[in-house]
Order: structure tokens, then C-alpha cells, then sequence
């Protein structure tokens, strides 16, 4: 499939994550002789060496999808919504930076300015919105904030659409693991936790049940 509309960067970018598809049958004589084969979702993207292969996915795709809460560990909800309740605002938990210089190793890493005063790993699983340079107000999510003697380096999950260059600015807000112990310690949230961290797991349910002597604590044979 080909299309001037579709390029490289916005499918890079995620402009057509979970676009609506609509699959005709077309009389190509008289194009508005046509018939709606199938309706769905654009899934999936995988980028090539040469072209973009992307999934649709059918009605039947919704089916699979968790409606309503999840009994489990972790919190449901995004960090700084309206169940969360964390002000992003705060200087604690986002900044605006600059990148001092791109990895060549690497298209997703680069080192960066103004990052000095948060500690190592702060802003891994955290959230960079770009303020300037050829990326501008897109978003990336970052794999890792790692700090050292050296300087801060930020790695991305993904490629950007476009080239990290010296001097282009972001914003990056803190990570979240989703965990109850996160939640304390790092955003002492504990009253908004979205999550069942007392919930007994597998060990506990499988676990075989023993008589205990109410006198001297031994085991019953």
C-alpha cells in the first residue's frame, strides 16, 4: 500500500496509533461503486529497513481489551491524573532540560544539561516532551535516566522520528513503576494507589493449611 499522505515520521510518531480502518471493495470505473469489506483499527507498527508493515485489527479486538479495574499489584492509573492526583507541576517531579550531544551508538541515547539535581534513575519510565528542534511536541517515553561521574544520559524506548541534535530542548517528568512502595517513597501518594498490594498471590492460594497446637505452637501429625 502506498499513500503521499503516510510518511516516515508521523507513523514514527505514533499519529496513527489505533487509526479507524475501513477496507472497500471498489469499482475502480466508477469509484462510488463501492462496498465496505472490513472496519477496524490500526494495530501494531513495525518499522523496516525499506517500508513500514502495519497490523489492522478487526471488531473482535475489542473483546480482548480489560474493561473496568484489574484485582492486582501494580497502580491503574497514569501518573498526574485524576485518580493519581500528583501535580506534574511540581519542580520535583518535572523539569525542562537540554541535550548536551547525541550517542552516536545509539539514536536513542544522548547526554543532557540541567539534570544534575535529580537522582540517578529518577526519570527512568518517565515521560520526555520535546520543546524544540526537529521533534518538537511529540512525546517519548524514557527507558532509563542513568547519572554518573561523567555527566546524565537519557536512553529513549524508541527512535524519535527524527535526529536527537545538539540544543534541543525538552520537558521530562518522573517515572513511576506503578509500585506501592514507589508510591510512598518517592511521591508519598499512598492515599491515591490505585493498586491491591495486600491482595494474597499464587504462593498464598496454593499454600497447604496445617493444624499448629494451640499450646506449644508444634505441628499436629
Amino acid at each position: 500500500m502506498q499513500s503521499e499522505r503516510l510518511n516516515e515520521a508521523d507513523l514514527a510518531a505514533g499519529l496513527f496509533d489505533n487509526a479507524l480502518i475501513e477496507i472497500y471493495r471498489v469499482n475502480w470505473a466508477d469509484p462510488e461503486q463501492r462496498v465496505l469489506m472490513r472496519y477496524g483499527n490500526l494495530g501494531e507498527v513495525a518499522r523496516g529497513q525499506h517500508h513500514f508493515r502495519c497490523e489492522v485489527r478487526g471488531l473482535a479486538h475489542e473483546l480482548q481489551q480489560p474493561k473496568g479495574r484489574i484485582i492486582q499489584y501494580g497502580c491503574d492509573a497514569e501518573l498526574g491524573d485524576g485518580r493519581c492526583k500528583i501535580d506534574l507541576d511540581q519542580a520535583a517531579y518535572s523539569t525542562e532540560a537540554g541535550v548536551v550531544a547525541a550517542l552516536g551508538a545509539s539514536p536513542r541515547s544522548f547526554t543532557a544539561s540541567g539534570l544534575g539535581a535529580y537522582a540517578n534513575n529518577w526519570f527512568t519510565r518517565g515521560l520526555v516532551t520535546w520543546l524544540s528542534g526537529a521533534n518538537q511536541g511529540r512525546p517519548a517515553e524514557v527507558k532509563l535516566h542513568a547519572k554518573s561521574s561523567s555527566g546524565v544520559t537519557i536512553e529513549l524506548w524508541q527512535r524519535p522520528a527524527e535526529d536527537i541534535a545538539e540544543g534541543d530542548t525538552f520537558r521530562i517528568v518522573a517515572g513511576c513503576d506503578k509500585q506501592f512502595s514507589t508510591c510512598r517513597a518517592k511521591f508519598d501518594n499512598t492515599a491515591n494507589f490505585r493498586g491491591f498490594p495486600h491482595v494474597p498471590g499464587n504462593d498464598f492460594m496454593l499454600k497447604v493449611a496445617s493444624r499448629t497446637d494451640r499450646n506449644d505452637g508444634k505441628k499436629l501429625s
